[in-house]
């Protein structure tokens, strides 16, 4: 593939949609440029609609959506610099998977039709499956040919809707280290999942959604960190829960202990810190740990918290 031009912005101001009395997404702003920006929410938080308005599939209900200075709704040159990979499967079954992308490629009207589909094909780590039918494609290797089919006609900006979705962990490697080059060539690349894990390899920045509405946006790192640092139950059991209560109890990180029958619900701060010490109160007491699980870990919760903030 050539080199990307210069890095195109992608603008969403004050952005709204709405489907009768249902706020799919409420009022969200925000601008990204060069590289890889994640769009991190749990399902039903409004991600697929906003990028969906971004990609020119829907108009906003209010505000506006812009790539390159011009909005993406009913403007057919948006799909010139936008390559779109979604969530729902997009791939014919009876075609090849380098008929499929091949067809994408005449769509775009390319010189070379054959020869982008074939380069395309080979990014993606699929030439030697390329002349199977879609319909015998696994989860991640149908997901793989929808981003080869986004990419072949060498696209500026890519937007993609969680695109690991049935990859194997060395297809997700594979698929994190060709987005991160397409990055440092200059590319605007937005890409949602509901995965913090997904985000945090290969994102550097960050945009929070949940219910609709931007919880927080910025650094990866520092978003990470409100994550971490917000207050954390754990379930634990132990050989003896009442006296490792009465220690957790004077440990600077935790707040409140309770204990019932099925063992301690412990409140804390800090939730590396606590993490940390844990063992080594158990050790001290010379007890032994059943069970340590986080019992407010949930995605959700972790957006509630944000949205709260």
């Amino acid at each position: 593939m050539t080199t990307a031009p210069a890095p195109i912005t992608i603008s969403v101001q004050r952005a709204s949609r709405w489907y009768g009395d249902v706020v799919a997404v409420n009022d969200i702003s925000f601008e990204i440029g060069a590289g890889v920006t994640g769009l991190l929410g749990p399902n039903g938080a409004g991600k697929t609609t906003l990028l969906h308005m971004i990609a020119g599939l829907l108009s906003p209900s209010a505000g506006r959506v812009d790539i390159d200075g011009r909005p993406t709704w009913r403007c057919p040159e948006v799909y010139r610099v936008v390559g779109l990979v979604p969530e729902r499967e997009a791939v014919y079954p009876y075609l090849t998977g380098r008929e499929f992308v091949l067809v994408n490629a005449k769509l775009h009207g390319l010189a070379d039709p054959a020869a982008a589909a074939q380069l395309a094909i080979d990014r993606v780590g699929l030439p030697d499956e390329a002349d199977r039918r879609v319909g015998t494609y696994s989860k991640g290797m149908r997901q793989r040919i929808k981003v080869a089919a986004a990419l072949v006609h060498d696209p500026p900006v890519l937007v993609l809707d969680e695109p690991f979705n049935g990859m194997d962990p060395r297809q997700r490697l594979h698929m994190f280290e060709l987005l991160r080059q397409m990055a440092a060539d200059g590319r605007t690349i937005l890409l949602s999942s509901h995965i913090l894990e997904e985000v945090e390899r290969i994102a550097d920045s960050v945009l929070v959604i949940y219910a609709g509405r931007l919880a927080a946006s910025g650094d990866f790192r520092s978003i990470r960190q409100l994550m971490t640092d917000r207050p954390h139950a754990f379930s634990v059991r132990s050989s003896d829960d009442r006296r490792l209560g009465s220690m957790l109890l004077a440990e600077e990180c935790v707040f409140g202990v309770e204990l019932d029958s099925n063992g301690l619900r412990v409140r804390t701060s800090d939730y590396g810190q606590f993490t940390r010490r844990m063992p080594v109160v158990v050790r001290e007491a010379g007890l032994r740990l059943f069970e340590l699980r986080p019992t407010d870990d949930s995605l959700e919760s972790v957006f509630a918290y944000l949205v709260g903030r």
